[in-house]
């Protein structure tokens, strides 16, 4: 039993307790372990909060107790609570960290082995086993993380194949059903610091996720009905990623989840992210005033690698900087999932209010990539959609680049002949309003699209390369218009138009 907040009887201890309930039952009374709604304070269970004794144990009696009351609070006061030991969260029990409550991990090799999964072959390590994390759930219903203190790795999370005993997550959860991550701080997570599967109605207010050291953010795997307001994530990896993967046996819908301000930056990889993990279908997303402050791959990632349609996503009111690659989508043909997948889709993508600046480091062009003139990406619109991009290219073939279909990162395709966008098995794609400019003079032109149908570019302005041969290119598009588009200086733009036919 623990400090209820209204009900029949209060405690102090767990102790005390087992002394009411022992009197209790010796009077005949029906006995349960506490009333639910309570507030159970690990420091009643036995935990020291100095940062050296291990307090997983007491953690662990304090949830139990809370489970078993059918509900309730399990509340950290300020202290360093070392966990050295996996927590099994139970369903409608929150984890509350006081402002100046830190849990943190240890490196006792004392988590929880990583449980078997007959389907590994189907998605990396880390992504196929969920046991070997500081916390841990599997369909559990309304659980939750409040407050304004912090779980912290402490640097002992593993960011690769962990070995028995290692954790390489702060936060693991399979099919649960009602999710709130609201106010806390997660610090150092390893492989991810946290990382759901499966679940539905997650809620999540001014979480901040500081793992910039180690590697993921949060990835939300074949999930639905999400609501995410207020986000700071800094990670190594991917920050913020929307996957599907075949972990559970089964290929999953993904889908009404809307995230509105955001900020984000990947040290190495994406920002905002759909994928690589594309297995079952997603749709019905809204992003909405999201900063994204450096991705060395992919500012904003779409990709279909494993048979996922992907559609019905919007962007509006994005600022970004430090990007490599502003803006990426590719359909690839990796179809690393279990049902024998075909190839996926993206369309019914739009662009609103975008910024994508970057002067310095490596660059990929922004670009769109279909899998074949069957596998298109459809219907995007880039409504006043402006990017500055390194440039410093010279002159090179405009021909198509090379592209390793199984691979999803920006570098899977050679440098593109464009310095702007550069499409290719595209279709129904419209520019409206908007610019393409650079850092440095660049021989390559603006826009090619290649392999396409009906692409319209209106009220744009590109920047002209000094040996650049045009400014925009159509090859083999059947159906493209250019109309009320300028270069910076005000000039028409130079257009090649082989093999195409206009449609305006």
């Amino acid at each position: 039993m623990k400090k209820q907040r209204r009900g029949l009887v209060a405690s102090a201890r767990p102790g005390f307790a087992l002394l009411v309930s022992a009197l209790l039952v010796l009077s005949g009374a029906q006995v349960s372990s506490a009333l639910p709604g309570g507030v159970f304070d690990v420091k009643d269970y036995g935990a020291k909060g100095n940062g050296s004794a291990n307090d997983s144990p007491a953690i662990e009696k304090a949830v139990a107790a809370a489970g078993g009351a059918g509900g309730g609070t399990v509340r950290f006061p300020p202290g360093t609570y070392k966990s050295a030991n996996t927590v099994h969260l139970k369903s409608r029990v929150t984890i509350q960290l006081d402002a100046g409550a830190t849990v943190v991990g240890a490196d006792a090799k004392s988590y929880d082995k990583p449980e078997p999964n007959q389907w590994d072959d189907y998605q990396d390590y880390g992504h196929s086993h969920f046991h070997n994390a500081m916390f841990t759930g599997d369909g559990l219903t309304g659980v939750a993380f409040t407050g304004a203190g912090t779980i912290d790795g402490g640097g002992h999370l593993i960011t690769g194949n962990p070995k028995s005993g290692e954790a390489d997550k702060i936060l693991s959860l399979t099919r649960c059903d009602g999710l709130t991550l609201n106010g806390i701080k997660l610090r150092r997570g390893g492989h991810f610091a946290a990382l759901i599967n499966g679940c539905r109605d997650v809620v999540s207010d001014h979480l901040v996720i500081d793992t910039a050291s180690d590697r993921d953010g949060w990835n939300i795997i074949s999930t639905t009905n999400v609501r995410i307001t207020n986000i700071t994530v800094a990670a190594n990896d991917d920050a913020l990623v929307f996957k599907s993967d075949y972990a559970l046996g089964k290929k999953l819908p993904n889908g009404d989840v809307t995230v509105t301000g955001a900020k984000l930056s990947a040290v190495c990889c994406n920002a905002l992210m759909f994928g690589s993990e594309t297995c079952g279908d997603f749709t019905g997303y809204h992003f909405s005033d999201v900063v994204i402050t450096g991705a060395h791959k992919s500012g904003i990632g779409i990709v279909s690698m494993d048979g996922a349609k992907i559609s019905d996503v919007h962007y509006r009111n994005v600022t970004m900087s430090g990007t490599y690659s502003p803006i990426m989508m590719k359909i690839g043909t990796r179809k690393r999932c279990g049902n024998d997948p075909g190839v996926g889709s993206i369309s019914g993508i739009t662009f609103d209010d975008v910024k994508g600046t970057y002067t310095g480091g490596g660059s990929f062009s922004p670009t769109i990539w279909g899998a074949g003139a069957a596998n298109r990406v459809s219907d995007v619109r880039f409504t006043n959609v402006e990017l500055s991009v390194p440039g410093g290219n010279g002159t090179m073939s405009t021909g198509v680049p090379d592209n390793k279909a199984t691979d999803y990162n920006p570098k899977s395709i050679s440098t593109r002949p464009a310095f702007g966008w550069y499409l290719h098995y595209a279709s129904d794609v419209r520019f409206d309003g908007g610019s393409l400019r650079f850092a440095k003079d660049d021989g390559r032109p603006a826009i090619i699209a290649n392999n396409s149908a009906g692409i319209a570019v209106d009220r744009f302005v590109v920047q002209r390369g000094g040996k650049s041969p045009f400014d925009v290119g159509f090859q083999s598009v059947d159906g493209y218009c250019v109309t009320g588009t300028t270069t910076t200086t005000g000039a028409a733009p130079r257009l090649a138009t082989s093999g195409s036919t206009p449609r305006c």
